[in-house]
């Protein structure tokens, strides 16, 4: 088979963790992101040359490096970044659009990057690849709760090892989706199974524009396409579209509330390294911090080095709502962490005030910034560790532990390790105006404007 990984996501529910420029999908969890546990699963059903993965142009990079720390040798090709985000449905045309170049008659495996699946799921899904010649196959879910957050399918005829789709529903009301369960109704899982002509044959057929926008070789305007889901878009109006329940482990760790579902609990119901006392069924998320609650109930309490989430854990579809408060601010919490990834490495904040900032740069071996200058700041650089490759309008030289420079605005300037070890480096800047957005490049390594 073939593996398409959908990756664009930004997890605004899960605020503050999931930042914009580094959303849920790639955040380590024991060592190991869910992007990275859905490239591992992938190579259950696919070599690694016939992975897709479908991002947007501010994560492709953290998609690839965190391939490359899986040693993973993945063509480059196939990393489709949008550059906008379409939904689902222009997503997975674009990967099949590329798939159909290599095989016209291939049969792809579709998976969301941020869900957590059993082992078991992977016999389950190959199961019903003989379905995927005449159907769109799509999985579901045993509900074990009434929930509001996801969608739901109602099974028609059997069809073994599945059901023909009878009805799709949206995310329902609670009283409505005790209904659902009491009927036998199966959560949406977001995992798809599809054969290159049966999901083109389909797409033609209702949705017409997309189908021409992706009928040819190149690929299309993004600018032009409909956003809509596969689900909206294909499989509610489809008439051969085929479910199979999944008999194992699943959570699309979409809010908080799904973490604490997901996590171990201690005898009073809690989750996450704390002090209870009189306290329980709550959720707590604060490394490096001694965190006390006392007499509370059902709280979730998420801390990270620059911002701080209390809420009720049934509140937490609200999340989303929150973040939208701060992004009517343009406030950049939403958009960043302290630590931002870069494709050279990384960066993290560790003071930030009227008229100067402190850094700490990090640049993987053999990596380089862009050739750049800045209007309205000057950068003073000290190595920490590693040898730093420094270059000022158009000079080099080496700068070891210890060793400083001085760069001046206005001055085009590079940053380069040339070294087998991270180069750290404390930047401090100095100026009027210290945002990212006073760059100019001249050069750059990985396409960048």
């Amino acid at each position: 088979m073939k593996t398409i990984i959908l990756a664009g996501g930004v997890g605004t529910r899960l605020w503050p963790l999931s930042r914009e420029y580094f959303p849920k999908q790639f955040i380590p969890m024991d060592g190991t992101s869910l992007f990275q546990k859905t490239c591992e699963r992938a190579k259950k059903f696919s070599r690694e040359e016939d992975i897709w993965v479908v991002t947007n142009e501010i994560h492709q990079y953290l998609v690839r490096n965190q391939m490359e720390d899986l040693g993973y040798a993945i063509h480059q090709g196939h990393i489709l970044a949008e550059p906008e985000q379409k939904n689902t449905l222009p997503a997975i045309a674009w990967a099949m659009q590329q798939i159909k170049k290599e095989n016209r008659n291939a049969t792809t495996v579709v998976f969301p990057s941020d869900h957590l699946l059993g082992d078991s799921a992977a016999g389950q899904i190959r199961a019903a690849e003989p379905l995927a010649k005449d159907y769109l196959v799509t999985f579901g879910v045993k509900p074990t709760s009434p929930h509001t957050g996801y969608g739901y399918i109602k099974p028609g005829k059997a069809l073994p090892p599945g059901f023909v789709v009878d009805q799709f529903r949206e995310k329902p009301d609670k009283k409505t989706a005790m209904g659902y369960v009491k009927k036998g109704y199966l959560w949406n899982s977001g995992i798809f199974l599809l054969s290159v002509p049966v999901f083109f044959e389909e797409l033609k057929k209702y949705q017409s524009r997309l189908a021409a926008a992706f009928g040819g070789s190149k690929s299309p305007d993004y600018g032009k396409l409909d956003s809509i889901s596969i689900d909206y878009g294909l499989l509610e109006p489809s008439k051969k579209v085929a479910v199979v329940p999944l008999d194992t482990e699943w959570n699309d760790l979409g809010t908080f509330a799904a973490l604490y579902e997901a996590e171990a609990h201690d005898g009073e119901g809690n989750v996450g390294t704390a002090e209870y006392l009189s306290a329980r069924d709550n959720y707590v998320h604060a490394p490096g911090k001694h965190v006390g609650l006392i007499g509370v109930d059902n709280l979730v309490v998420v801390d990270t080095a620059d911002a701080l989430l209390v809420c009720n854990n049934r509140s937490t579809e609200q999340v989303k709502d929150l973040v939208g408060r701060f992004k009517e601010r343009n406030d950049p919490v939403t958009r960043f962490h302290r630590q931002v990834h870069r494709p050279w490495g990384s960066y993290t904040v560790l003071e930030d005030s009227d008229g100067h900032k402190i850094k700490r740069v990090t640049v993987k071996p053999g990596q380089k910034l862009s050739l750049q200058l800045h209007h309205h700041r000057s950068e003073h650089w000290v190595v920490v560790s590693g040898t730093a490759e420094v270059e000022l309008n158009g000079e080099t030289k080496l700068l070891r532990q210890g060793e400083s420079t001085f760069v001046r605005s206005g001055i085009r300037h590079r940053l380069k390790n040339p070294g087998l070890i991270p180069l750290e480096v404390i930047e401090v800047q100095l100026g009027e105006y210290l945002e990212e957005d006073d760059i100019v490049r001249f050069e750059d390594d990985y396409g960048r404007e």
